[in-house]
């Protein structure tokens, strides 16, 4: 039996050239087929996509293969939890429905091997983020949601696209001091009791022990592609290339 939990976040589907994407996709792809015969469970934490945006009869075109891997995963019996990022921010029941995959809009705690996990995207975890706080509370409105979905998709996706853009250029400009912020909100969640805090958002690779916990951030696949793997209790990023 698999006993080996693996995480992936951030890998941004749609942002770079169709070279590079196709490139980064079969990456992905034999990712997802290492993971058949490797773990029991996969955690997406947040941002598979640049942006996706998920119509209620169409969903975006592009990245086929990922998804039927997915569903090949899911259908081998591999458990799917799919935590949606800032960029992949609208989701209906595709992923559920057609690949199996459980989706959450706000980080989730979870007891793997008897270690406790607070596992989320990160993305309005920082204290001084009160604009994207804004944003994210606009973005991820129903009611608000439902009224763009009325838009014609060819448009709608642009407009997706184009915001996007704009929230990653936003993250990369923003100022948030010297200190990881999210180091700091992942302490606390340590002193609650949690043995280990993973997230992504920063594109920024750490592990940083803590008292008795472990913050652990998995960076990107735009730099460099990478997992973290939960086994034997014990934690590690292993590159994957």
């Amino acid at each position: 039996m698999n006993i080996a939990y693996l995480f992936i976040s951030d890998i941004h589907l749609g942002l770079q050239s169709k070279a590079v994407e196709n490139q980064k996709e079969r990456l992905l792809v034999k990712f997802f087929k290492f993971a058949e015969s490797s773990c029991k469970e996969l955690y997406i934490v947040g941002d598979l996509f640049d942006y996706w945006f998920e119509y209620k009869r169409v969903y975006q075109k592009g990245f086929f293969r990922t998804l039927t891997a997915m569903q090949d995963l899911a259908e081998k019996g591999i458990k799917i939890h799919y935590l949606i990022g800032n960029h992949d921010f609208m989701h209906r029941d595709f992923f559920k429905d057609e690949i199996g995959a459980v989706m959450y809009e706000s980080p989730v705690s979870v007891v793997l091997d008897g270690k406790r996990f607070f596992i989320g995207h990160g993305d309005g975890m920082v204290k001084n983020d009160l604009g994207y706080k804004i944003l994210k509370k606009v973005l991820r409105n129903k009611p608000v949601q439902k009224v763009y979905s009325w838009l014609h998709p060819d448009i709608g996706v642009a407009i997706a696209s184009s915001t996007s853009k704009t929230s990653r250029d936003y993250t990369t400009k923003k100022d948030y001091g010297e200190e990881d912020g999210l180091f700091n909100a992942a302490k606390t969640k340590i002193e609650e009791g949690y043995d280990y805090v993973l997230l992504g958002h920063l594109h920024r690779r750490c592990f940083l022990n803590y008292k008795s916990g472990v913050y652990i951030n998995l960076g990107s696949w735009l730099d460099s592609p990478c997992y973290g793997i939960f086994q034997n209790n014990k934690f590690e990023i292993v590159d994957w290339n």
